[in-house]
């Protein structure tokens, strides 16, 4: 696995050779447990109990069960759907923590929700990806890692370190393992271009682009046009995230339409908002692979879904985070 980047670092206080932070601890809310549970066990540590409930006015309590104090603690919260409530409970964790004196708070959102609300596209509207940033920061966030942003610029609406890892490699690694033959990969948007790019470049493949128009707010699009030579190919379809299903949806039409032969799909984040599982599940994909940085339940399941664990990944990154190795230093898979 490898980083995409990672924020300027800040000095951190050091007994000697090591971080003067405590032992590690990892405790999560209740947005993805399977993958925490992964998590702690890739760092040989276990996952601390945290009473976590709902109030019936929809208040969200938190207590820790065990002391944190001078702790180098990390806190896995990807804050995906229900996405308000996770990001509540997110906060009021990095608060409590930061309340009961632990040494340093590591928020690990492995996917980071309000992200494509990254800048101002027309009159009138937030940044709400900055204003979550803020809200990390002030509850107390030492650092905060997390993969695959929708926009790397979101790094720099921290004031505090971020490092941004990315799942590609390993999709990389799974395709790569398939030698799909006579294989394009293609961008289901112009705004996909890069990650696709860099993609293909990993697998030595060519590139197609599918250009499509986005009509104001509406979560539906209009493809324009195939940039790129797609007849007769075997084609991937690779993206940041699924969320509705309509741009792999699209893609999937107009590419069996132009004459792509196999075709399958990739993405980091498998969001699957209604009703992406209604719009991707009669549709003749070979494969769409994913990763677990989401928990993915069983209504949401489908027949062609794959999905890859993040959880060595984010391990690994953890354990060095904890004893002040260096991530950019991490091998790629």
């Amino acid at each position: 696995m490898t980083l995409l980047s990672t924020s300027c670092s800040l000095e951190e206080p050091m007994y000697g050779d090591q971080p003067m932070y405590g032992t590690m601890r990892l405790l999560s809310g209740r947005a993805n447990v399977p993958l925490a549970e992964e998590i702690a066990h890739h760092v040989s540590t276990p996952r601390d109990e945290v009473e976590i409930f709902d109030f019936p006015n929809e208040n969200i309590f938190v207590r820790l069960k065990r002391s944190v104090r001078a702790k180098d603690v990390f806190v896995v919260q990807p804050t995906c759907a229900p996405v308000n409530r996770n990001i509540m409970e997110l906060l009021i964790l990095i608060d409590t923590l930061k309340r009961a004196s632990a040494g340093r708070i590591t928020a690990v959102i492995p996917y980071y929700g309000y992200g494509r609300t990254d800048k101002k596209d027309q009159p009138r509207v937030p940044i709400t990806a900055r204003l979550i940033a803020d809200m990390i920061t002030v509850a107390g966030a030492s650092r905060v890692l997390t993969i695959d942003l929708h926009a790397g610029q979101i790094q720099g609406f921290f004031s505090i370190p971020v490092d941004e890892m990315t799942a590609m490699p390993l999709l990389v690694s799974h395709f790569r393992a398939k030698a799909i033959p006579n294989l394009v990969v293609v961008a289901p948007d112009v705004g996909a271009t890069k990650r696709a790019r860099n993609f293909a470049q990993e697998l030595n493949a060519p590139l197609a682009v599918i250009e499509k128009r986005r009509i104001e707010n509406k979560p539906t699009a209009k493809v324009l046009n195939i940039i790129g030579r797609v007849r007769g190919k075997n084609v991937i379809i690779v993206d940041d995230e699924i969320d509705t299903g309509g741009s792999m949806a699209g893609a999937f039409a107009v590419l069996r339409k132009r004459g792509a032969r196999q075709i399958y799909a990739c993405a980091t984040h498998a969001v699957f908002s209604p009703p992406a599982v209604e719009r991707l599940s009669p549709l003749d994909f070979e494969e769409i692979v994913v990763t677990n940085t989401v928990l993915i339940p069983p209504e949401k399941q489908m027949r062609h879904l794959k999905v890859l664990s993040v959880a060595r990944l984010l391990g690994e990154v953890i354990r060095r985070i904890h004893t002040g190795e260096s991530v950019g230093a991490m091998p790629q898979e």
